[in-house]
């Protein structure tokens, strides 16, 4: 059996929403709901990387272990990996990371489940997680992220071959196309545990500079990453999926309770 570990990583510095991890969403904080979904469904420790000493502090008052980590870090990847050789310097631990960001109170941690499993049973080194996109003007943004990806009609799950910003990939012949869809990236990523180590000490790749796009790293570097498609990542339909505004705090304040 995998011994699974959940990072939420965690720090002060939103520039839209100051404050955020630990703003009060009907008697708890953000952070707290976080952690206490995650911790209701997924196996396995959960633990918080916290960027900042008052992060640590609030996780003690509700009861979840956290590890400090390096404010300057520069993403959620660094933090948890860091967080990771903290707790396991020694690598042999963990077998399975998953990354739970600690703004997406309203993400079904259920779909991280799902994840683990293919990591699991196709020795991948990421597993992550995309949507059928519905309309044209999704596609054509490039602030969507596309997986390129070869599914057939039914397939639910496959190998990750490209993501970018563009609109991809072009259908050359759509009458001798049986499946045209073109499938948003969802940013939910379960780790190999040495998969993610290798990735933090990687230099930025070339492609990966070009689309500022973190996951091209891995790709260029010659891993495997998987894709499980779901038509729903919320778990109350009415509320965002996670909190970026004072808008959708407020909203988030209205549903969930």
């Amino acid at each position: 059996m995998s011994k699974i570990i959940t990072m939420i990583p965690v720090r002060m510095a939103s520039t839209r929403l100051p404050n955020k991890p630990l703003l009060d969403i009907n008697g708890k904080t953000l952070l707290q709901r976080v952690y206490e979904n995650v911790k209701k469904v997924v196996p396995g420790d959960v633990y918080v990387a916290a960027g900042d000493q008052v992060i640590i502090d609030a996780c003690k008052e509700f009861g979840a272990p956290a590890i400090l980590t390096d404010p300057k870090l520069p993403s959620g990847t660094d933090r948890i990996a860091a967080a990771l050789k903290e707790l396991d310097p020694e690598g042999n631990k963990y077998d399975i990371v998953v990354n739970f960001q600690g703004d997406a109170i309203n993400v079904n941690p259920e779909i991280n489940n799902d994840l683990i499993k293919i990591v699991e049973e196709t020795g991948c080194d990421i597993a992550t997680v995309g949507m059928v996109f519905k309309s044209q003007a999704d596609i054509d943004s490039p602030n969507n992220v596309k997986i390129v990806m070869g599914l057939r009609d039914g397939e639910t799950e496959g190998r990750c071959l490209y993501f970018t910003r563009a609109a991809a990939p072009f259908i050359r012949n759509p009458e001798k196309c049986d499946n045209k869809d073109f499938y948003h990236h969802i940013g939910i990523y379960v780790y190999n545990a040495a998969s993610l180590q290798r990735i933090v000490n990687l230099p930025v790749g070339v492609l990966e500079a070009r689309e500022s796009l973190e996951q091209l790293r891995a790709l260029e570097d010659g891993m495997v990453i998987r894709a499980k498609l779901v038509s729903e990542l919320k778990l109350n339909k009415d509320a965002p999926a996670d909190i970026d505004t004072l808008e959708e705090l407020e909203e988030a304040r209205k549903f969930i309770k």
